[in-house]
């Protein structure tokens, strides 16, 4: 039966290993190599199986050197964050790993009135069973705390990563000093009653996991408060346009024709011929009309094409959006304007004979397809997810591009993927349309 129960808790152990790892990766990536991630993982292990008891500054600090170390080296990130993994991590793992021990070995001992230092002459064998069957219990309980943390901290955790700035880690950083002081000298520093250190292990527990969901709650209601100012400025600007696009395609129009009329009887003054050709390159901008079936989106393609041309890219649209009633004007904007930012974004740092976009959308059975092409430079990639990184310097409010597109088409049940191939990036949209 002994042998049986060393059997299950070995392979808890290693269940616990796992989980933690996957728990760490999900807040700091490994580098991109098996090897390291393999060797990444063994360091992680050999931290969160790190056995703790009172005034037990070695493996205090050699848990906190060990771990230290495998994140340093192993995982990617700014030191910023590297810091912020050792001091949200390192209190909890400690302090569920005292706890375990301590009080498994308290209730063993008041149960069977057993003598401290385990032998043959002084333990029964069933003193040697209950004592193996208790500290498999624990493991299991502590396996059960960690699924339950990963559980409920699985969406916070990347979003956390992946959305503070320097200045937001160094607040985390600064909330996060206390626990991790706390839990390593009220373990060294025992107090004569040793029932003192369970609140202050289980608050650090408290904080470090606490302040993952509060730095993700901070980012995720700046995101949103952003979203929103940034939507209700595109609807009234958008109104705007649409109520002035008719006359502006008719003032156009008669413009067009007069100066071709003017051009004509103006022969060889070359005054009168300079005048004409800046009037034609000053509406310019305006012969970029896009029928697509939506005035909403008819709006969005004008602006993104003038922006195109000053900026010297060429951008080519063909879009059917009829039977699209169904989407909000809003997400319209979202999608496209997203989209078609961040293609010109990559466009301006390639040389201007470089420079293309291409959009496409139609409906193709029960669905609408959306394709978003545009160069980029050799050296970028595409993972094919949505990371939700930036170029931009401001990588808090310039963060979203991608997510926000994702957001607003699985809203509509949609999907979306991005393609890196040929030095060029493909965004690539399929929603479908309700009956």
């Amino acid at each position: 039966m002994i042998l049986f129960l060393d059997i299950v808790s070995f392979l808890i152990e290693w269940a616990y290993a796992f989980v933690f790892f996957f728990m760490l990766l999900a807040f700091l990536p490994t580098r991109k190599n098996r090897l390291i991630r393999v060797l990444a993982f063994f360091g992680c292990s050999l931290f969160s199986h790190m056995v703790i008891y009172s005034n037990d500054l070695p493996n205090l600090a050699g848990a906190l050197i060990v771990f230290t170390i495998d994140i340093l080296i192993f995982h990617k990130g700014r030191w910023m964050e590297k810091l912020t993994a050792v001091l949200v991590f390192y209190p909890p793992v400690i302090a569920v790993n005292y706890l375990m021990l301590d009080v498994s070995s308290r209730l063993f001992f008041l149960a069977t009135g057993a003598p401290g230092t385990p032998s043959s002459d002084t333990w029964t064998p069933k003193m040697y069973l209950i004592s193996t069957a208790v500290h498999t219990f624990a493991l299991l309980l502590r396996l059960l705390f960690w699924l339950l943390s990963w559980w409920f901290l699985r969406k916070y955790l990347r979003q956390t990563s992946l959305n503070l700035t320097n200045k937001m880690w160094s607040i985390v950083d600064a909330l996060m000093l206390s626990p991790f002081v706390a839990i390593f000298t009220i373990i060294y520093f025992m107090p004569e009653s040793p029932v003192i250190v369970y609140p202050i292990c289980a608050t650090s527990i408290f904080s470090g996991f606490g302040c993952i969901y509060l730095a993700s709650y901070i980012c995720n209601s700046m995101q949103t408060a952003y979203h929103a100012q940034e939507l209700e400025m595109k609807e009234a600007y958008y109104k705007e346009q649409i109520k002035n696009e008719t006359q502006v395609r008719s003032i156009y129009h008669d413009l067009k024709n007069h100066l071709l009329i003017l051009e004509a009887q103006a022969g060889n003054k070359q005054e009168v011929q300079t005048s004409i050709q800046e009037l034609q390159s000053q509406i310019q901008e305006y012969e970029f009309y896009q029928h697509t079936g939506n005035e909403f989106l008819d709006i969005i393609l004008r602006d993104k094409a003038k922006a195109a041309l000053e900026r010297q890219i060429d951008f080519s649209a063909v879009i059917s959006f009829e039977d699209t009633d169904f989407i909000d004007p809003l997400d319209i904007s979202t999608i496209f304007g997203n989209a078609l930012d961040n293609a010109m974004e990559a466009c301006a740092r390639l040389p201007k004979e470089e420079r293309l976009i291409t959009v496409k959308a139609n409906r193709i059975r029960d669905f609408l397809i959306i394709n978003v092409e545009n160069s980029t430079a050799p050296d970028s990639s595409a993972s094919g997810t949505f990371s939700g990184k930036t170029t931009k310097k401001d990588t808090f409010l310039h963060g979203f591009g991608l997510p926000n597109i994702k957001n607003a088409v699985e809203h509509y049940h949609g999907q979306c993927n991005v393609k890196f191939e040929n030095e060029t990036f493909t965004l690539k949209i399929m929603i479908p349309i309700p009956s």
